[in-house]
């Protein structure tokens, strides 16, 4: 061994703990750190157009598969697999979109004509029964100020969504770009992520079956018991000729996505509203149906679609959308339960590795 090799070694035999070569280790470890906190600040703007992407990946994997069986060329596959997943999307958004704003439009002026001077004691004075509600909450609360206020903020609101709606256009182009290149390179991006999980073989596999698990019943799932209910419940607005019936199920629609909340938090008020008109048939016929129909069409459907493939408790469900539409935004929905699954899947390795005074590094 030369001299000069002898203070470098000297180090160790020391017991001195800051040596060159663990120098070198924690520069590599605060450089990879620095880059991939970079990394994630260049990818946090289309942050949900990835996990949009991610999620249709998993769930339209079958039909890109079958696609691709049939052409065996992957780009054209991948790129007829987009275009499918496209016009499915895009078709019923722009219908309903279009619907949407003019329905909203229309409620936004009839609230501000309702509001007007000399037009609210009149419409509220045609109505006994509601004209003795009024007259008990007025005192406490300017039910002519309030009912201003929202339609003027709720004009506002949606002037901000057609500024954003760009912005939301090139989500929706880079979701659909990200996805031909998930679809095409499907085998080599899950490869290298494999490359880089330090967990074994089966570990990963179960790791990999949870997410994908997760994603479908957020999917077939919630969505499609959502839709449904959202569906029911502005069919029932639209037949009792209660204004907007569109917009109301969308919102019912939106609301069935987050646990606990739902649809009753539209039809049980609108249930209530009918009654204080003195409509006591049509709001029996709205709350039947919402209590028999759209309570309990996901105890049908939800199983049918998703089975077991989500075990998790609804508690703990309610707070991975919640919390993951607060850090996340829309794209929350799918990342909250995700990162939930995975961190019990973690939790689970740990648990079955330390099993029996195992050491934990048995796994790999």
């Amino acid at each position: 061994m030369s001299e000069q090799d002898q203070p470098e070694r000297s180090g160790v035999a020391d017991g001195r703990w800051l040596t060159r070569e663990r120098m070198l280790v924690l520069v590599l470890i605060v450089a990879t750190a620095l880059a991939f906190y970079v990394c994630y600040r260049l990818a946090l703007p289309f942050l949900p157009a990835i996990t949009w992407a991610l999620a249709l990946a998993v769930v339209a994997h079958p039909l890109h598969t079958g696609i691709l069986g049939r052409i065996k060329r992957p780009n054209l596959a991948a790129g007829l697999a987009v275009f499918i997943v496209a016009v499915v999307i895009i078709t019923p958004g722009v219908f309903l979109a279009q619907r949407l704003v003019r329905q909203a439009g229309r409620g936004v002026e009839a609230l501000k004509a309702q509001t007007g001077e000399g037009q609210w004691p009149a419409a509220v004075g045609s109505n006994p029964q509601m004209a003795r509600v009024v007259g008990w909450v007025e005192p406490y609360l300017d039910v002519r100020g309030a009912a201003e206020r929202v339609a003027n903020s709720t004009g506002a609101y949606l002037s901000s969504i057609v500024g954003g709606s760009l912005w939301a256009l090139a989500q929706l182009l880079i979701t659909f770009f990200t996805l031909f290149y998930l679809f095409r390179d499907r085998r080599v991006m899950l490869k290298g992520v494999r490359s880089l999980v330090p967990l074994s073989q089966s570990e990963t596999d179960k790791l990999f079956a949870r997410v994908s698990d997760t994603i479908y019943a957020t999917f077939y799932g919630t969505f499609a018991v959502s839709l449904m209910q959202g569906f029911l419940g502005g069919l029932m607005f639209w037949w009792l000729g209660l204004p907007a019936p569109l917009l109301w199920g969308i919102v019912m629609f939106l609301l069935s996505l987050i646990p606990v909340l739902g649809a009753p938090v539209v039809w049980i008020p609108a249930a209530i509203f009918l009654a204080v008109m003195g409509n006591w048939g049509k709001a029996l016929i709205l709350t039947g149906w919402g209590l028999v129909v759209i309570g309990t069409i996901d105890n049908l459907l939800y199983p049918m679609l998703v089975g077991d493939r989500m075990r998790m408790h609804t508690l703990l469900v309610f707070f991975s959308v919640i919390g993951g539409l607060v850090l996340f935004g829309a794209s929350g929905l799918v990342l909250g339960p995700v990162a939930i699954v995975i961190t019990k899947a973690l939790v689970e390795v740990w648990r079955q590795r330390t099993a029996a005074g195992r050491a934990v590094e048995d796994g790999v």
